[in-house]
């Protein structure tokens, strides 16, 4: 064989390689907002070139959505209930995206600061609240199973490293309790799914950068014996530490768990907004610097031993208003750099000699 032949070869071992990766890698957005958005008139555009949003992502590569879901999100004017989520997967699942849920069991905002009970729930027993989250979670994955959408993965709650449903599963005080939740929605899903084919299950926390962490929450876990599918992990740079310490930690747990890992939230800003004074940045705050931060996050997962860096999702890349820095799309619905980050995995390679 020939120096050139044998590098032709080489080069199609190399772009074969990268393109299985590619086809098993989830390239994730959280686009919850997104209907609600266009629904109040924002539109998205491509250069001059308007289109729906969730074309646009699909015409980068974007291969899976993830949705939220709130208990009672109307009391605190959110879109997020079950018929706004299941239509929106149905626009999703209709371009070809994989689906993932993610259940927040609370009225609003369930993180790492606070997992607010919903009303409808609060003076109930523990052990009837127990029975509230495995017939909530049954019926709503039931619900999406009728739309012919049965979620691909699903979230047993939202950044839970310090439990959910609280004062009754806050963690560390009530891990006996916290796992009963968490085990009543993992049989939720079993139930509502009938004869579907079973999401993968995935447990999330934050801090994607922390060691210590991740070691305390999952061997906890273990050792309840809760079954799950896939290590959820939310990575902010400005509160979760650099991507060194994220590579060292994703070793760490690919090798301890023998688990596949998602980088389930993540965002850069592309101009300052102040939320990150005072924790220095790995890349400059523009558009450039959000496309090679994606870029260079995406490298770190795929690096991961084992093959068990599974993906990377952006938190909202559609949300405008205060947060609207952390997006891909200018002040005038404009997209930035950023959104062609994932091209180069999955777009067909050129065939020009």
């Amino acid at each position: 064989m020939t120096r050139l032949g044998f590098l032709a070869s080489l080069a199609a071992l190399l772009m074969a390689a990268t393109e299985g990766r590619g086809s098993e890698f989830a390239f994730g957005a959280d686009l919850s907002f997104l209907k609600q958005a266009e629904q109040r008139g924002k539109v998205f555009k491509e250069g001059t070139n308007a289109a729906p949003g969730l074309q646009l992502f699909r015409n980068h590569g974007y291969n899976w959505i993830r949705l939220r879901l709130f208990v009672e999100p109307v009391a605190m004017r959110l879109p997020n209930d079950l018929a706004y989520t299941v239509a929106e997967a149905k626009d999703a699942k209709t371009l070809g995206y994989k689906f993932l849920l993610d259940f927040h069991y609370a009225n609003s905002w369930a993180d790492p600061g606070k997992q607010p009970t919903p009303q409808q729930w609060q003076n109930l027993s523990h052990e009837d609240r127990v029975r509230a989250v495995f017939e909530y979670t049954r019926d709503s994955i039931a619900a999406f199973r009728d739309a012919q959408v049965l979620p691909d993965m699903v979230q047993i709650g939202n950044e839970i490293p310090n439990g959910m449903l609280w004062p009754d599963g806050k963690l560390p005080e009530n891990w006996d309790r916290f796992a009963q939740y968490i085990y009543a929605g993992i049989n939720g899903v079993d139930a509502g799914r009938g004869n579907g084919k079973r999401p993968k299950i995935m447990l999330h926390i934050d801090k994607g950068a922390s060691i210590h962490q991740t070691k305390y929450f999952f061997d906890k876990i273990l050792s309840y014996d809760i079954p799950f599918d896939v290590i959820g992990l939310s990575y902010y740079p400005w509160w979760h530490g650099n991507l060194t310490d994220l590579k060292a930690n994703l070793a760490f747990a690919a090798r301890e768990y023998g688990k596949d890992i998602i980088i389930v939230e993540t965002a850069y800003h592309w101009h300052p907004n102040g939320e990150t004074k005072g924790h220095p940045q790995p890349f400059p705050e523009t558009p450039e610097g959000q496309r090679d931060f994606l870029d260079e996050l995406t490298r770190v997962v795929m690096d991961t031993p084992e093959g068990h860096g599974k993906g990377v999702f952006w938190w909202e890349p559609a949300v405008s208003g205060n947060l609207g820095s952390r997006g891909f799309f200018d002040n005038d619905g404009v997209a930035m750099p950023v959104l062609s980050v994932f091209d180069k995995y999955t777009r067909p390679a050129s065939t020009v000699p």
